[in-house]
């Protein structure tokens, strides 16, 4: 099978321009196709496949006319492909896609070199801010791949852990007396991790797997432990050993006493769920 070429792109290029009306001279002052119309200069760079280096070609021509497209073979759809398009969009390129499929080429001009709208998308700046207000310090590595990241969500999971694996079973009230997030109910509902049973009304406890996937997260479990002594005065039972249930009541409420002043709530909120990752 022949390799494809820059060359064979050019032609159909070429052919459909002179169809528009357009004078075509290819290979002049470095750009792979240039076209005059009126007062109209196209310049186009072919590529075989996207990459930086037509970028940065495209973007030196935008020095000499704003028109500007890159050209490439007709690619299969993907996200990425999706991705590449936004990008050109954003640096005001134009697009154009050549299919070399018998019985004959077929040129498409997918979006012309236009100024970009930057226009942000609040919901996602809100949903932003909002992860990040909800993490109590900085988990992750960044550039992490294949690990598992410490989320609000997550980092919430893990604190009420800590609260079940120190103090044995506890009821969501008790675990928000404890320090955990307004949405404890919801995590210990819904379980998305697999770590907590339900073992009475209003009463949860750490499943052997929440226990044992603890220890993926040793930095965040240690913070939160030394939390727990240090909110009760407590020291962690050695392995194997529980406190009970009524002591861990006693110790809650001990803290309810100690509150003299608590923090008012505020008017028109709500629970604020988390989505998990």
């Amino acid at each position: 099978m022949k390799t494809l070429a820059e060359t064979d792109l050019c032609h159909p290029i070429r052919d459909y321009l002179v169809a528009q009306g357009y004078t075509v001279r290819s290979e002049v002052s470095h750009c792979d196709i240039t076209a005059v119309k009126g007062d109209d200069l196209v310049i186009i760079e072919i590529k075989r496949r996207f990459g930086i280096s037509l970028l940065i070609q495209a973007t030196q021509r935008q020095k000499i006319t704003d028109s500007v497209y890159v050209a490439l073979p007709q690619p299969r759809p993907s996200k990425r492909w999706e991705r590449i398009q936004h990008l050109l969009r954003r640096l005001a390129l134009g697009l154009i896609l050549v299919s070399l499929r018998p019985p004959k080429p077929k040129v498409e001009v997918v979006f012309h070199p236009l100024p970009f709208d930057r226009k942000k998308r609040k919901g996602k700046k809100v949903a932003v801010l909002r992860e990040i207000a909800g993490r109590s310090g900085d988990f992750n590595d960044g550039g992490s791949f294949r690990r598992p990241l410490v989320t609000a969500y997550r980092e919430n999971a893990i604190h009420i852990a800590c609260c079940l694996e120190t103090l044995g079973p506890l009821s969501p009230r008790q675990l928000r007396a404890l320090g955990a997030a307004p949405n404890t109910t919801s995590i210990l509902y819904h379980d998305h991790y697999g770590w907590f049973e339900r073992i009475a009304r209003a009463t949860y406890d750490l499943r052997p797997r929440g226990r044992a996937e603890l220890a993926l997260y040793p930095h965040v479990a240690r913070r939160y432990r030394a939390q727990i002594r240090k909110r009760e005065n407590l020291r962690l039972p050695i392995a194997g050993s529980r406190t009970s249930r009524s002591d861990a009541s006693t110790l809650v409420r001990r803290t309810d006493e100690a509150a003299d002043h608590p923090p008012p709530k505020l008017p028109g909120t709500g629970r604020r769920r988390l989505t998990p990752t």
